[in-house]
C-alpha cells in the first residue's frame, strides 16, 4: 500500500527536490502539494523541469488523508504552521526546517481549545547514521541542516572514540543553501567568480553539531570553530575538519569504515574526493588526511539531498519500514 503524502512549501528548492523524489518513488503516492502563492497552477509551472513527469497541481487547501506531512518551510513557519493547522497526532511530520532540531525544542505542545483537542509531538532528531533506531520508531523527525548533516558525518566517529577537542572546521555551498528567495548574495551577478566567508563562528547549525557529538562523547570539552562560505556553483557542500589527532591513518581509516559499515550512504574513500560524486545523491562521502599528528576530514554531500529533501525520504523510508534506499537510487552529476 502506497505512503500517502502531503507537502507543504511545495514551490521552492527543497520542496521541488521532494516532488522529484517522491513521484518515482515505489511506495509513495503525493495527495497534495500546499503553496499559497502557486495555488491552482501546475507544479511545472514552479518547477519547469517536471513537464510531463506530472500533473499534480499545487494547492491552497489542506486535507488530512495522508500518512506523513513535510513541512519545507523557512525557519520558525514549521511551527507557527503547526500551531494554525493542528493536524492529526497519527499523522507523522518530517520537519525541513531547525525548528525542532534542538534539545529544548523537539516538544510540540498545543493546548486544546473549543473543538480542538490537545496535541504533542515529540521530534527525533533525524540523522540516521546516529539515530537510526529511534527513528524507525519515531513519529515526527526534526531533519537536519545541511552543513550539520556533512560536518557531523565527518566527525561521528571521532567522538564515538572520544578524540574530539578543539576542531577547526570551514564548508563551502552552492547558492541554493540560500534558498529561492532572491538575495544580494545569491544573484548570478554577485555570486559569479566570486567567494565570501559568512556567519564565521556563529552559523546556525553549531548548537545541533554539538548536541549529536556529545551524544556520542559526552565527556569532555568539544569545541568545533566552523567558518561557512558562499561558493560560485549552484549545489553541493565541501567541508574540511582539522584537529589534533596521535592515531595512525591506518587505525583512523578502520575506525570510519567500521562505524560506516551498513550505512547505505555514508562512504569513506582511500582517495581523493570531489564534489561532482556527490550532487544529485543522497550520498555523503568521507577522505582522511594525516600530517604527523594533524587530521583532516573532508565530507561532502548534496546540500539539497543528503542536506535536506534526500534525507527527509531517507527518514521517511525508515519510519514506515521500507527500504532505505527506496526512491533514492539516484545518478550523481559526474560531468
Amino acid at each position: 500500500m502506497a505512503i500517502k503524502i502531503g507537502i507543504i512549501g511545495g514551490a521552492g528548492y527543497t520542496g521541488g527536490e521532494l516532488i522529484r523524489l517522491l513521484i518515482h518513488h515505489p511506495q509513495a503516492e503525493i495527495v497534495f502539494i500546499h503553496s499559497k502563492s502557486h495555488a491552482g497552477n501546475p507544479v511545472s509551472t514552479a518547477h519547469p523541469d517536471l513537464l510531463g513527469d506530472t500533473d499534480l497541481v499545487f494547492t491552497g487547501k489542506l486535507s488530512e488523508n495522508i500518512d506523513v506531512l513535510f513541512l519545507c518551510l523557512g525557519h520558525g513557519n514549521a511551527k507557527k504552521f503547526l500551531e494554525e493547522n493542528p493536524f492529526s497526532e497519527k499523522i507523522k511530520v518530517i520537519d525541513l526546517s531547525n525548528d525542532f532540531r534542538l534539545t529544548k525544542a523537539a516538544r510540540f505542545q498545543l493546548t486544546g481549545t473549543g473543538n480542538r483537542e490537545p496535541v504533542t509531538r515529540d521530534f527525533v532528531y533525524g540523522l540516521p547514521e546516529l539515530n537510526k533506531e529511534k527513528i524507525k520508531s519515531a513519529e515526527n523527525i526534526a531533519n537536519p541542516g545541511c552543513f550539520a548533516t556533512c560536518i557531523q558525518l565527518g566527525l561521528l566517529p571521532l567522538a564515538k572514540a572520544g578524540l574530539l577537542n578543539e576542531v577547526y572546521t570551514t564548508g563551502v555551498t552552492g547558492s541554493t543553501g540560500a534558498g529561492q528567495s532572491l538575495s544580494e548574495t545569491s544573484h548570478f551577478s554577485w555570486r559569479a567568480n566570486n567567494i565570501q566567508a559568512y556567519k564565521t563562528l556563529s552559523h546556525q547549525h553549531l548548537n545541533e553539531i554539538g548536541e549529536s557529538l556529545k551524544q556520542l562523547q559526552p565527556k569532555g570539552n568539544i569545541s568545533v570553530n566552523f567558518v561557512p562560505w558562499r561558493g560560485d556553483f549552484t549545489r553541493g557542500i565541501f567541508v574540511s575538519s582539522q584537529l589534533n589527532c596521535e592515531w595512525s591513518i591506518e587505525e583512523l581509516n578502520k575506525l570510519y569504515k567500521d562505524f560506516y559499515h551498513g550505512q547505505p550512504f555514508t562512504h569513506v574513500s582511500d582517495h581523493p574526493i570531489f564534489l561532482k560524486q556527490v550532487v544529485n545523491t543522497n550520498k555523503c562521502l568521507i577522505q582522511l588526511e594525516k600530517v604527523g599528528t594533524k587530521l583532516v576530514v573532508h565530507s561532502i554531500t548534496d546540500n539539497l539531498l543528503k542536506g535536506a529533501s534526500g534525507q527527509a525520504v531517507q527518514n521517511m523510508n525508515l519510519m514506515f519500514g521500507l527500504n532505505e534506499k527506496a526512491g533514492l537510487d539516484l545518478k550523481p552529476a559526474a560531468f
